[in-house]
């Protein structure tokens, strides 16, 4: 008899008893709203911004609705016009070219390489089309930053982490997020730290910071920010810069304050389980697993490994095997959006070439959650799992 695994992929650890208990004060004060606060109170938004900015390294911090809105509101910060050019991943999520399209801008995609990070030779036969590069460290991969950032310096290029996956990661020491003029993070339910919804943003440029304060929505009220500029650089910009309302309130910043206290530890933790499954995985017929460069500190909350010029039936039959004993697999290269999963060509708002190089590599990625509520007996078997219905299909090719 073959075992099933009975966990569910997408349930998540309960919110810590400081974040409950912070979040009950928040609720008996009325004050959820992050600029009604009584005289002398600092709000949880702002101590949540002055914590997320020590951590990260960074200067100045904003909290936003969502990591998406982080993404439009660092395009408007950085004067992106309605119809520029913005380079982005091919291989991503919807919201990164979304975030493009929400400020009338036109994403350019750069390839995937089968270490699924962004293809730098690709960037670099596009670096002429843009000024700015929305960069998505998808699924927690990094690439070589160091020769990403110097391409992009020699090319004048701004660059956007999109750190949705990669908080607490960091390359070469330097914290994911800090690289490029603004770092963008996400704090939804299935990202480092859960809010449901919710986002960061950081920057060392007081100006960057300074415009996207009052971009979020601000008002004349940016003096209650603690990670932010000093006043006379918002006196600079605050006439010239729209609203456009994005802000976290008290509640969300209560629930992430405490997390983010134990977020190296989260980040362990999630490390364990995904050497675990790697471990399992190795060796299997088929099977490609993803290279982890030794300058790169991963975040293993997911877990992708390559089915590499199979047929699309066969990978159809391994994610129903899978599925059938409770392991639930997400396929990158299906022809029609899933769930999550999309591809470059999905997105009709934005053009696209084929590009073949990259499209073999979509067309061979399967991804799955590690979920904190998994134990290292539950990724090895489902490592097991895998290996053996990969392996049977793999024999019947």
């Amino acid at each position: 008899m073959t075992e099933v695994f009975k966990g569910s992929f997408t349930q998540q650890e309960p919110i810590p008893d400081e974040g409950i208990a912070a979040a009950l004060e928040v609720l008996k004060s009325g004050r959820l709203h992050r600029y009604n606060v009584a005289e002398g109170e600092l709000a949880q938004a702002a101590l949540l911004e002055q914590e997320f900015a020590a951590a990260m390294g960074a200067r100045f911090c904003l909290a936003v609705a969502s990591g998406g809105y982080a993404m439009g509101c660092a395009l408007r910060a950085l004067d992106v016009k309605p119809g520029a050019r913005v380079l982005t991943n091919a291989f991503t999520l919807a919201p990164v070219p979304g975030a493009i399209a929400s400020v009338g801008a036109v994403p350019v995609f750069v390839g995937v390489t089968e270490d699924l990070t962004i293809d730098l030779e690709d960037l670099a036969a596009k670096a002429s089309q843009a000024d700015v590069l929305m960069l998505s460290h998808m699924r927690g991969h990094l690439a070589d930053m160091d020769a990403l950032m110097a391409l992009c310096r020699a090319e004048n290029i701004q660059v956007i982490e999109d750190c949705a996956h990669t908080m607490g990661a960091s390359w070469r020491g330097r914290m994911s997020g800090t690289d490029g003029i603004i770092g963008c993070y996400s704090t939804q339910t299935y990202k480092h730290m859960n809010s449901g919804e919710g986002g960061l943003l950081i920057t060392d440029d007081a100006e960057v910071a300074a415009r996207a304060i009052i971009l979020s929505g601000s008002y004349m009220l940016y003096e209650r920010h603690l990670a932010a500029p000093a006043p006379e650089v918002f006196e600079r910009v605050k006439y010239d810069t729209p609203n456009v309302s994005g802000r976290m309130d008290n509640l969300r910043a209560a629930i992430l304050r405490p997390q983010l206290g134990n977020l190296t530890a989260q980040c362990e933790a999630w490390n364990a389980r995904y050497r675990c499954v790697e471990e399992g995985l190795a060796a299997t017929p088929g099977l490609t697993c993803v290279r982890r460069p030794d300058a790169e500190h991963y975040v293993g909350s997911s877990i992708q490994f390559l089915l590499l010029d199979w047929p699309d039936a066969k990978i159809n039959e391994v994610l129903a095997r899978c599925a059938a004993r409770g392991v639930e697999l997400k396929w990158f290269g299906g022809a029609e959006p899933t769930g999550f999963t999309s591809r470059y060509d999905s997105w009709r708002y934005a053009p696209s070439a084929p590009m073949p190089k990259s499209d073999r590599v979509l067309k061979g990625i399967l991804d799955m959650r590690l979920p904190l509520t998994f134990s290292l007996q539950d990724c090895a078997l489902i490592a097991q799992i895998i290996k053996a219905e990969v392996s049977a299909v793999f024999q019947s090719r």
